[in-house]
């Protein structure tokens, strides 16, 4: 059985169109807002956050199945995978501390069953529609789009971040 975890919102877009310079500029606003964020990123890249030559990555090489790294300022959890298959995104958004964390925004996951705003940039050359599916539920774009969702301006982080607290604050009421 997989814990509750907070609100979910993913951020979806081809690669180049800013998924990640916009959550940037969106963790602070949201902060600003009294919501306390968490984030799960999608890679296609090996992950190793830990260092060749420091005692962790050595135990971790050496056949450690989870190695845990902490100090006064943070703690980081290393686990291997030993299927070598992708936990889901409702595994992965379990193991975040709802004590600490209000909404968790996605980065990635396009495929996942979860709510999301899809970005746009007619720059990168690619047709809009296959980025929608019923869990979109907003579109940001740097043009007008005849769409019945919610068009929000990509280059205005701070009315993204607006929908998105008054998205969460309609999670709460659910």
């Amino acid at each position: 059985m997989e814990t509750a975890h907070p609100p979910m919102l993913a951020i979806t877009a081809y690669s180049g169109t800013g998924k990640t310079t916009l959550l940037k500029k969106l963790v602070p606003l949201l902060g600003q807002a009294g919501i306390n964020v968490g984030i799960i990123k999608h890679t296609h890249h090996q992950v190793d956050v830990d260092t060749p030559g420091k005692d962790s990555y050595e135990l971790r090489k050496a056949g450690a199945r989870q190695t845990m790294v902490a100090s006064d300022s943070r703690w980081a959890l290393m686990t291997e995978n030993e299927r070598q298959q992708m936990p889901s995104l409702s595994w992965l958004a379990s193991r975040m501390d709802p004590a600490l964390v209000d909404l968790i925004l996605v980065e990635g996951f396009k495929h996942e069953p979860v709510s999301k705003i899809a970005l746009f940039r007619s720059a990168i050359g690619k047709d809009l529609h296959p980025l929608i599916d019923h869990h979109v539920i907003a579109v940001a774009s740097d043009q007008k789009l005849a769409i019945t969702l919610p068009v929000l301006d990509i280059n205005q982080p701070q009315a993204i971040a607006e929908f998105i607290v008054s998205w969460l604050q309609a999670q709460r009421l659910c």
